[in-house]
């Protein structure tokens, strides 16, 4: 028989059980946002995953203090050391992502055209000509 305290106990389980599932929808979508933020980086994420740090109240872009989620995770650049970086997620929508300081090589631009003096190009078309 059904009694007041089982439906109460029931009740307590089904939520722990949606807020369970809440939390890992949540985890999930910070992981995806770090692979794509990795990836636009070209820097490596490690392990594949994020931990969640701390629940709290973090203020958030416009000065309010909001309950936040803080998950950390550990990326590589040259695949020898481990960094550490940071997602912050104000319940569906991503704040910030905050990576600790790391090594990059500095990529040269691609030459986009070839550089000759003025008075080069002029004897060349006069020759043309």
């Amino acid at each position: 028989m059904l009694t007041l305290g089982n439906i109460f106990v029931l009740m307590l389980l089904a939520t722990g059980a949606a807020w369970l599932w809440h939390n890992h929808s949540l985890r999930e979508r910070a992981l995806e946002r770090v692979k794509q933020h990795c990836a636009r980086l070209d820097i490596e994420l490690l392990d594949g995953n994020v931990a969640l740090k701390r629940i709290g109240l973090i203020k958030d872009a416009s000065g309010r203090r909001r309950l936040a989620r803080v998950y950390t995770f550990e990326f590589t650049v040259t695949g020898e050391t481990r960094h550490a970086g940071t997602i912050t997620q104000f319940g569906a929508h991503n704040a910030q992502i905050e990576l600790a300081p790391y090594p990059f090589e500095a990529k040269e631009p691609q030459p986009s055209a070839e550089v000759i003096e003025l008075s080069q190009w002029r004897d060349e078309h006069r020759k043309r000509n």
